[in-house]
């Protein structure tokens, strides 16, 4: 794997810079008001940096709701960019941004560019619609000087892989294990962790009668992998 990321070396890439709108359909998003907003399942993208731009779950529906798109932060947490895989909706601090590449793996790595600006922005320089159009943003490039999709799609598959490897090989592990020595094993996840935790049959004896219970033992706490923003702050991805 790591002979793999130095062959996908940023530094080792020809980059060109380009237009916001050039790589994106830029849209408009639509503001839920909390008195309108019911309670339900739809992520409602709001200006956070906090748990991928999701403000609240709604059971709400309007125009803006699609997925595969990604949100820009344009007041609040200004110039924060998440990805979005699963329908959502998107409130009006946000811009929601329509790859014309849809790929998640692109997608992904021009949220990591984008949020590469969010220093330049702030609460007396907001990320307008007009603004992100021509806001640049560096990318690398292929012999034609066209933006090199297969690159950022390899170096963010390469950097998953990367990052999951060493937390897929302890959870594998000690379910092996498990498993020899029985029992049920149950992967509970507690917010950023993941707890195993063993579900055994036990017999308990009371009043003369044998009663079949079930005993939970908490075996170990894993780290879930990586999220988005930390893999910007891993990168050596390169800014306008």
């Amino acid at each position: 794997m790591e002979k793999k990321m130095n062959n996908l070396s940023l530094n080792s890439r020809s980059w060109n810079a380009f237009f916001i709108e050039d790589v994106a359909e830029i849209l408009s998003g639509r503001d839920i008001y909390e008195r309108e907003r019911l309670d339900g399942l739809i992520p409602y993208i709001t200006a956070t940096a906090n748990n991928n731009g999701i403000g609240y779950f709604v059971a709400n529906s309007n125009e803006t709701l699609e997925s595969n798109c990604l949100s820009v932060n344009r007041n609040g947490s200004v110039g924060y960019c998440f990805y979005h895989p699963y329908k959502a909706l998107y409130g009006n601090d946000t811009r929601k941004l329509r790859p014309k590449k849809n790929n998640k793996y692109v997608s992904l790595f021009i949220s990591l560019c984008i949020t590469k600006q969010r220093e330049k922005y702030g609460y007396g320089y907001k990320m307008g619609t007009g603004r992100l159009k021509r806001q640049r943003i560096l990318l690398p490039i292929d012999e034609n000087n066209n933006p090199d999709w297969q690159f950022m799609e390899d170096y963010m598959k390469a950097k998953e892989q990367q990052i999951l490897k060493p937390t897929i090989e302890k959870i594998c592990k000690h379910l092996i294990i498990n498993e020899i020595t029985g029992g049920v094993i149950y992967l509970m996840p507690i917010g950023k962790h993941f707890i195993s935790q063993k579900y055994s049959r036990k017999y308990s004896e009371g009043n003369g009668l044998k009663r079949p219970i079930t005993q939970r033992e908490e075996l170990h706490t894993y780290r879930q992998p990586l999220s988005t923003m930390v893999w910007m702050d891993l990168l050596e991805t390169k800014a306008a």
